[in-house]
């Protein structure tokens, strides 16, 4: 219960900074430029803290969900996948990785469009 008080205030604190990130970077050319920073920003903070983790320089785990289940999983999701492909990758899985990474985006972008569809129908 304790792991999952952990993950709980670190994706609280991660949503509320993905949050202020964006009110901080308000884009007027249309590109989401505060979501791609926001993504670049996750995935760093991920690898590193992950690399930490596994450095025993983190050696509570507890603490480790905090910052990597709930802080960057709230922050953004994106660092995950990012993570995800670069381990594959640097496991020398290079087709899983790309099928990994094509999908991901493929998928995403296609649920996304259902639900944009699906919420104007009803």
């Amino acid at each position: 219960m304790l792991d999952c008080l952990a993950v709980g205030v670190g994706g609280f604190v991660g949503s509320v900074l993905r949050y202020l990130a964006g009110l901080a970077a308000p884009s007027s050319s249309g590109f989401p430029v505060h979501t791609l920073l926001i993504n670049v920003a996750g995935s760093f903070a991920l690898a590193l803290i992950a690399g930490l983790v596994l450095q025993g320089l983190v050696s509570n785990e507890r603490l480790s969900l905090l910052l990597r289940v709930g802080l960057c999983g709230g922050f953004t999701t994106f660092s995950t996948f990012s993570f995800e492909t670069m381990s594959l990758m640097g496991e020398g899985q290079m087709l899983m990785a790309c099928a990994y990474a094509a999908l991901s985006v493929a998928l995403c972008v296609a649920a996304a469009f259902a639900g944009t569809m699906l919420a104007r129908m009803l």
